[in-house]
């Protein structure tokens, strides 16, 4: 399965639970264990959990499984590791806390619901 698609299928199962807020961005050159990172939120625990098991079930039915998953149990702060694409599933408050996107604002912005942006059909494997 190619990238762009791989990220178009785990945002879709992403907002089919109301996770919100999401941004994608492309860490190409910037982080040395994925190239991109899909962001978004959930108000409470059983909502970022519910989200999660989402995009691991929708993964699962094209065959992709995780090389990692860690923040289940939690559901705080949920990390989901294809490889190419990191998928990282906050609660409200840790994403405000971490704020993974100013951490690494030299990433391109891909995607970004809050601002209206789309550029998924940008990507080039």
């Amino acid at each position: 399965m190619r990238i762009q698609e791989k990220i178009v299928l785990a945002k879709r199962a992403a907002e089919s639970k109301k996770a919100f807020d999401l941004v994608i961005l492309d860490l190409r050159g910037l982080f040395p264990f994925s190239d991109y990172w899909l962001i978004c939120s959930g108000s409470s625990a059983v909502q970022t959990k519910a989200v999660a098991e989402e995009v691991l079930k929708e993964m699962e039915e094209c065959q992709l499984r995780p090389s990692h998953l860690e923040g289940m149990e939690e559901g705080e702060w949920i990390l989901i590791d294809y490889g190419d694409l990191m998928i990282h599933i906050f609660r409200e408050g840790e994403r405000l806390f971490y704020q993974l996107e100013r951490l690494w604002h030299r990433a391109p912005l891909l995607y970004s619901e809050k601002e209206g942006l789309n550029l998924l059909d940008d990507i080039k494997d």
